[in-house]
């Protein structure tokens, strides 16, 4: 099979696991993913994650022109945005994830890190998550706000709708957009518990020994990111 049928294949087999287990309903919820040679395939507007038929995905320039299937995902200029900003996306995952969403609702998290540490494999999957304000769906401005994080972050939650994520292929993107539910689910359960969260030690170590992005270090506590540390 080559790369392309390969990757249909792939994205049709993730989209039915995501929804089958109601990480997304309804038509919601978008895939995309970049072929070798700069193309990428993407899943159509208007289509269920549960039901794709590889030979309909939409075939995309590098800079986002239709060449073949179905026309893409209204929520194309999201994918487009992450990967100009995020040089190493392989993939991209986007779901209105109830958990994620919910989280994206609460007034009192920080843009800049939506949840704290909770457990090591949201830090070695995620790692950092940014909100960014919301905005009517398929609207230009959101592309624009995730710009503005100039690449920083691979995990974006859109306030009131949900989570982009991006990986280095299709099964990182994936698993880290399971990993953020999870997270946000256990975040939601913890509410006004006082959990014993990872120490800003446990985060470090985390870090180095599995060589994650240095913004993450520092945020063990809940505690704000500190430059001089």
């Amino acid at each position: 099979m080559s790369e392309e049928a390969v990757l249909r294949e792939a994205i049709c087999r993730f989209g039915r696991s995501i929804f089958e287990r109601g990480l997304t309903s309804g038509s919601s919820g978008n895939i995309s993913a970049r072929l070798s040679d700069g193309r990428w395939v993407a899943t159509p507007t208007n289509s269920s994650l549960g039901w794709l038929d590889p030979a309909r995905l939409s075939l995309m320039e590098a800079g986002g022109k239709l060449i073949s299937g179905d026309p893409p995902t209204k929520e194309l200029p999201l994918h487009l945005a992450l990967y100009e900003t995020r040089h190493g996306a392989g993939a991209i995952v986007h779901l209105h994830s109830t958990h994620s969403v919910a989280v994206s609702m609460l007034q009192d998290i920080d843009a800049q890190n939506v949840l704290p540490p909770l457990t090591a494999y949201y830090l070695m999957r995620v790692g950092r998550t940014a909100l960014v304000p919301y905005y009517r769906p398929g609207d230009p401005a959101v592309a624009d706000a995730i710009r503005g994080l100039a690449g920083r972050y691979s995990s974006v939650l859109l306030s009131n709708h949900g989570p982009v994520v991006s990986g280095k292929d299709l099964e990182a993107a994936v698993y880290a957009t399971e990993e953020l539910e999870d997270t946000a689910k256990l975040h939601l359960l913890l509410r006004g518990l006082n959990p014993r969260l990872l120490t800003r030690d446990q985060v470090r170590d985390l870090v180095e020994h599995f060589r994650l992005d240095e913004a993450i270090a520092g945020d063990g506590d809940g505690a704000p990111h500190d430059h001089h540390h």
